[in-house]
């Protein structure tokens, strides 16, 4: 996608909001990263931050993506 990165981080080190299908991470500003399932499943991998210009990497495996569709209740 060729944007540039701050860091790299494992899915499984972001909070996930169920009802908003959305994941969280705390960003070095004091505001949080935030990318939502829907996003990932359509393949974007990087997380914005909503008071600054750094972006993260989210890394995961599919079956990651999986696990949390069940969780929130996704339409498969």
């Amino acid at each position: 996608m060729g944007a540039t990165v701050y860091d790299d981080v494992e899915l499984a080190d972001f909070d996930f909001d169920e009802a908003a299908r959305t994941f969280y991470y705390p960003c070095p500003c004091g505001d949080r990263f935030f990318i939502t399932l829907d996003e990932l499943l359509d393949g974007e991998d990087t997380a914005s931050c909503p008071s600054c210009s750094l972006r993260i990497r989210v890394v995961y495996d599919d079956e990651d993506l999986e696990e949390f569709e069940e969780v929130a209740g996704a339409d498969a």
